[in-house]
């Protein structure tokens, strides 16, 4: 072994490690929200998973009626993917987002009992 050698080769673990970890760090800044069916996408803040096992998607405009002040949903298992029994969530105006279709759709996370963004369409506001 010559002179320096050994100090080379040991120098290449860390630094793969360090691209390794560099790397992560600037996948978890490029996560993109998953896209409805229709297309458009969720807020960041609002979805987590994909179109498949996301948390966010289409419901039953029947499942949603319109209230003083806001709206009131009544969700059976169905009506969302993560829903498995009865639920009624209220949501005030003030924190319903626009949808960007003629559609509604909840967000639940990190479970079913936990509505994190309620989205209408144009025509509720």
């Amino acid at each position: 072994m010559r002179t320096g050698e050994g100090l080379h080769s040991m120098e290449k673990p860390p630094m793969r490690l360090a691209l390794l970890i560099v790397s992560i760090i600037l996948y978890a800044f490029t996560v993109e929200a998953h896209d409805a069916h229709s297309g458009w996408s969720y807020d960041l803040y609002c979805c987590n998973g994909d179109g498949h096992t996301g948390d966010c998607q289409e419901i039953p405009s029947s499942s949603v009626r319109i209230v003083p002040g806001g709206y009131q949903l009544t969700l059976a298992p169905g009506d969302h993917r993560l829903i498995t029994r009865n639920h009624i969530f209220k949501f005030p105006q003030s924190t319903t987002r626009r949808s960007q279709d003629s559609e509604y759709h909840l967000c639940l996370f990190p479970d079913e009992n936990t509505p994190r963004c309620f989205y209408a369409p144009d025509m509720s506001f």
